[in-house]
C-alpha cells in the first residue's frame, strides 16, 4: 500500500523531511545537505504475463491500496503530497483539495529516476520561450516563476508481443511510354512524341513478422499523446524497482487507462509500424494496401513510472503545457500566438514591400 505519509523519510542528522536527489541514488536533506544512500534492489525488473494478470484483475492479481485525488477541471488522478491540504494540479494548474479515495490498482514494477534537477529544466524553459515567434509577452513572463515547475512521475504501460501479419494489397510499378501529340510550331500543326510515366498495378500479398519490446503507452488520460509520444525515446534499459524513496519530494500520477485499454492503445501504435513493413515488403514505386490480419502472441508488459519536469500555465482561458524529459532534456511543449504582434509583422511587411515598390518606380 502507498498512501500519505508512506514517503515521509527523515534525514539521520536533523530529522528533517528528506526528498531524492536527481541524478544521484540518494535523499538528500534540503536543510543540512545530509545524504542516505537508497538501498538497491538485487530484483531484475522483469515481464508480466499480460493474459494471465488480465484474467486475473479483481482476484488475485498483483494490487495494491492507493490513496489519489482528482482533479475537478482536467481529471488527472494524482497521489498527493505529504502534509498538504491544497495544491496546484501538474497538468492544469488548477488547485486541488486533497480529499483523498482509495482505489486498487496495479502495482508500480519499475521506474526511472529523475537525472535532471530543477535548475536545469527551469533552464530548459526559458530557452524553450525564448525561441518562440509571435509569442504573448505573458508568456515570457512565465518563464521567471519557477516555482512552476513540477516533478511527475507519469504513469505508463509497456507491451512486448510477437505478431505475424498476412496482407493482400496492390504493387504499383512506374514506367515510361511514349506517346504523340499535336502542337503548333511557327504556325504549323505539327505531331511530336513525348514520353509520360504511368503505373502498372498488380496484386500483391504476403507475410511479415515483428517483435515488439517496450512498446511505451501512456496511462494517463491528462498528459496529451502526442506530447507524451514526442518525448521519447526513453532510456528503459536503466529502469529500476519501484522504491519508495524515489518518489520523495515529486508528485505521482495513478494510471486512468487501464491495462486492457493500454493494449488496445498499444496495438494502434503496433498497426502503424505493421503496415510500414507491408509497404516495404510490396515493395515497387507505390503500394496500396487492402487488407492486414495481425495475430499477436507472447504477450507480456510491465507498468512503470516515468519522471517528467511539468509546466503548465493558462492564457485567455486555454491551458497549455510545457514537458521536459527527466532523463534525456527533450523538450516540448503547446504555446499561444499572439494576434497582435502577428498582425503588426503583416503590417510592417506590407509597408516595407511599398516603399520599395515606391522607390523602384
Amino acid at each position: 500500500m502507498i498512501a500519505e505519509g508512506v514517503r515521509q523519510f527523515p534525514c539521520t542528522q536533523c530529522g528533517a523531511r528528506v526528498e531524492f536527489a536527481p541524478g544521484t541514488d540518494s535523499l538528500e536533506c534540503p536543510y543540512c545537505g545530509h545524504q542516505t544512500a537508497i538501498p538497491s534492489s538485487i530484483d531484475a525488473v522483469g515481464e508480466r504475463d499480460f493474459v494471465a494478470d488480465l484474467a486475473e484483475l479483481g482476484q488475485d492479481a498483483d494490487l495494491e491500496d492507493v490513496e489519489s485525488v482528482s482533479c475537478g477541471s482536467c481529471a488527472a488522478l494524482v497521489e498527493p503530497p505529504e502534509s498538504a491540504e491544497a495544491f496546484p494540479c501538474p497538468y492544469c494548474g488548477s488547485s486541488i483539495v486533497t480529499t483523498a479515495r482509495s482505489q486498487r490498482l496495479i502495482k508500480p514494477q519499475a521506474l526511472l529516476p529523475f537525472t535532471i534537477a530543477r535548475a536545469r529544466a527551469t533552464e530548459l524553459f526559458r530557452r524553450w520561450v525564448s525561441k518562440l515567434w509571435f509569442a504573448p509577452n505573458a508568456l515570457r513572463k512565465l518563464a521567471r516563476l519557477e516555482d512552476r515547475l513540477q516533478g511527475l512521475y507519469a504513469p505508463y504501460w509497456t507491451y512486448d508481443a510477437s505478431t505475424v501479419s498476412r496482407y493482400t494489397g496492390q504493387r504499383g510499378d512506374n514506367y515510361v511510354v511514349t506517346r504523340t501529340r499535336t502542337v503548333v510550331r511557327n504556325g504549323q500543326r505539327v505531331t511530336e512524341p513525348y514520353q509520360t510515366t504511368e503505373i502498372r498495378w498488380r496484386p500483391a500479398s504476403g507475410i511479415v513478422a515483428r517483435n515488439f519490446d517496450d512498446l511505451l503507452v501512456v496511462g494517463s488520460n491528462s498528459l496529451p499523446r502526442d506530447l507524451a509520444e514526442d518525448l521519447e525515446p526513453w532510456d528503459l534499459g536503466n529502469l529500476v524497482s519501484y522504491a519508495d524513496e524515489y518518489l520523495s519530494g515529486f508528485i505521482a500520477e495513478r494510471y486512468q487507462i487501464d491495462l486492457r485499454q493500454g493494449w488496445s492503445r498499444a496495438t494502434e501504435r503496433m498497426d502503424q509500424v505493421i503496415r510500414g513493413d507491408v509497404a516495404r515488403d510490396i515493395g515497387g514505386d507505390h503500394q496500396r494496401i487492402h487488407s492486414v490480419q495481425t495475430r499477436h502472441s507472447d504477450l507480456t508488459y510491465k507498468h512503470v513510472l516515468l519522471p517528467m519536469w511539468i509546466c503548465s500555465y493558462r492564457y485567455k482561458s486555454k491551458v497549455y503545457r510545457f514537458l521536459v524529459n527527466a532523463r534525456s532534456g527533450e523538450v516540448q511543449g503547446q504555446r499561444p500566438w499572439s494576434r497582435v504582434k502577428i498582425t503588426l509583422t503583416v503590417v510592417a511587411a506590407a509597408a516595407i514591400l511599398a516603399v520599395v515598390f515606391a522607390f523602384l518606380r
